[in-house]
């Protein structure tokens, strides 16, 4: 199946929230041999991200491809975004003619504030959780899940969760089979020598 992913990019987005599933769907289309993966600005061009990262957008709001999955990553600068009209009408419009409207960590309050997750059952980061909580919106906040499917609308958990949940689609998009052969050829399967902190 051909697709065309769009993975949203702002001033402070958390890097890896946005490269990790970009990873996961450039390297789907490129077995795949054909779909493409853009990369979306309100303005186009240079990105800063989170932690010193550039990234040169693909495209600006104005000039953007129709798209079939939108990735909405989070990070710190969801807290300025998430009252940026712009960029959240923009999200609500291009969200209605997506198969897969999907966010990675704090992206999730962006997806509620546009519409798309409203009254949805969603999760983020787990040291966002709480803060969703209160804001309203969503129909429930999940906690310890990686990430959450309602309906066309698929939010992660922080940062690596992104990952799991693209290769999620993939298996959507395409097969489970072809999501499982992306995953192989990612070298994605997880064993971290530390157990996490409590």
């Amino acid at each position: 199946m051909t697709y065309t992913t769009g993975v949203l990019l702002f001033e402070n987005l958390e890097e890896l929230d946005a490269i990790g599933p970009w990873e996961v769907f450039t390297m789907a289309a490129n077995e795949r041999g054909s779909g493409k993966v853009v990369t979306i600005s309100q303005h186009g061009g240079l990105v800063r991200c989170a932690k010193g990262l550039r990234i040169d957008s693909d495209y600006s709001f104005a000039d953007a491809p129709k798209l079939d999955i939108i990735v909405v990553p989070g990070g710190q600068g969801t807290r300025t975004e998430v009252n940026n009209r712009i960029l959240i009408n923009w999200i609500a419009k291009v969200s209605q003619e997506c198969t897969w409207v999907t966010s990675v960590c704090t992206g999730s309050m962006l997806l509620v504030e546009a519409g798309p997750a409203r009254d949805k059952r969603v999760t983020s980061h787990w040291g966002f959780i709480d803060t969703l909580r209160k804001r309203g919106g969503a129909a429930e906040v999940v906690d310890d899940m990686r990430f959450v499917r309602d309906g066309n609308v698929v939010t992660s958990a922080g940062v690596s969760a992104g990952i799991d949940m693209a290769l999620w689609v993939v298996g959507q998009m395409d097969d489970v089979a072809f999501a499982r052969h992306v995953q192989r050829r990612m070298e994605y399967d997880p064993a971290p020598p530390y157990t996490a902190a409590a």
